[in-house]
């Protein structure tokens, strides 16, 4: 299985959050993971940022943060050119799926924890 490096973005250190979870099937299947919430923390060993970092070599993006949250995320996910950015339910955002197919982003509305324990991520 190939290292998807993986911005997980609206992370939690909530145990009940599905960030959280998340985070740490991503690093139990051997993915690098970077993580921004608004909680600076840690979880399986990932620091949480409370700020944009630089990014590079994004593969995936995945998203738990509602639609309004994610506007002030548009153009730093753009600049990152990720492959693909993963909507979570209840992330669906139709204006961003626009932005992103325009910058040959795809998108996937679906749920990570189901992709990774279904191998499909």
């Amino acid at each position: 299985m190939k290292n998807k490096k993986t911005l997980v973005l609206g992370a939690s250190t909530k145990p009940v959050r599905y960030s959280f979870v998340a985070i740490e099937k991503l690093v139990e299947k051997g993915h690098s993971v970077l993580a921004i919430g608004q909680n600076a923390g840690e979880v399986a060993g990932i620091k949480i940022q409370t700020k944009a970092i630089p990014l590079k070599n994004i593969d995936t993006v995945t998203l738990y943060l509602n639609p309004l949250r994610q506007r002030d995320y548009y153009n730093y996910i753009v600049e990152a050119q990720p492959k693909r950015v993963i909507f979570n339910p209840g992330t669906e955002n139709p204006e961003f799926y626009q932005l992103l197919k325009l910058n040959d982003i795809k998108v996937e509305i679906a749920c990570t924890l189901v992709m990774l324990a279904t191998n499909q991520y």
